[in-house]
């Protein structure tokens, strides 16, 4: 995942990006993604969205590009340097999204999602470090990790320790008895 968006939300009703902090019995305590860094509290009548299960809608009704996908996408076209801006042109912002998903539906994705995928994109390429997807050589299963091991020899000369058996705990038999009785009821007072 190239940017970790799990503790990054919208929050409606409030501009910008939050990340979640700790939640709290009114809500959750957020953290801007500014310079500032303010904290707040967001109350549980806001909608919180993560960012991590926000997707762009696709020609095919049953596929979508999940952000993180898109993110990648931009990040490994333009870099940190996005050339559009949430002010750009209709038409800009329509080209640049046709480059980055050339099969989104344009009619199920408004003007409005575009200006706020390219300004989210802003806020969490300035704040969040990118981090590079790992390659399939990069990640090597067990299996093939054992394989390129060299076999190491045994000396079955030397004594292998043996574990040590555990010692069984003595029992006391009045506790017992007590804990299979039942508790006494409290008798009733005499008025």
């Amino acid at each position: 995942m190239p940017y970790d968006l799990k503790e990054i939300a919208a929050i409606s009703g409030m501009p910008g990006l939050y990340r979640l902090v700790k939640p709290t019995r009114a809500g959750v305590i957020i953290e801007s993604l500014d310079a500032r860094a303010t904290r707040s509290v967001a109350s549980a009548r806001n909608k919180v969205s993560l960012l991590q299960e926000i997707s762009i809608y696709t020609q095919d009704y049953d596929q979508t590009v999940p952000l993180t996908e898109v993110f990648d996408r931009v990040h490994q076209k333009y870099g940190a340097d996005l050339t559009v801006t949430h002010k750009s042109e209709d038409r800009d912002l329509t080209a640049f999204m046709g480059e980055i998903i050339p099969d989104y539906d344009r009619d199920r994705v408004y003007m409005s999602d575009i200006k706020k995928l390219v300004q989210w994109y802003h806020a969490v390429s300035s704040t969040l470090p990118y981090q590079a997807p790992a390659t399939e050589e990069e990640v090597a299963t067990p299996e093939a990790v054992e394989a390129e091991a060299p076999a190491t020899e045994v000396d079955t000369n030397e004594p292998v320790a043996k574990k040590a058996k555990a010692k069984k705990k003595e029992v006391d038999a009045d506790a017992v008895e007590a804990a299979e009785k039942p508790a006494k009821k409290a008798a009733k007072k005499k008025e």
